[in-house]
């Protein structure tokens, strides 16, 4: 299985984000549970609004699939999202991917 990374860009829709977030966290809880998401969070304060996630997939395609049925894509929170092929090789989390 392959690493992807993938970045969203969130809408300026605070409020909507904000009420759609549980929902979204309990979907990737389940990608976690099932090994797909292997790590996810906002970026920090003082960044452009976004998330960076970490998926173990088969292909781009299984990733793509992922992303649509999130609650925050259905939901239109993600404004733009990109997803790259990853591939580790330095540092002391690369053992644990």
């Amino acid at each position: 299985m392959t690493i992807y990374a993938v970045t969203y860009r969130y809408s300026d829709d605070v409020a909507k984000r904000d009420r759609v977030r549980p929902e979204h966290r309990e979907y990737l809880r389940g990608l976690a549970d099932r090994g797909l998401l292997l790590l996810s969070g906002p970026h920090g304060p003082g960044e452009p609004p976004g998330a960076l996630q970490l998926f173990r997939a088969a292909d781009k395609a299984e990733v793509s699939t992922l992303i649509e049925k999130d609650p925050f894509t259905i939901n239109g929170v993600i404004s733009s999202s990109e997803t790259v092929e990853w591939e580790p090789v330095i540092g002391p989390l690369r053992s644990s991917i």
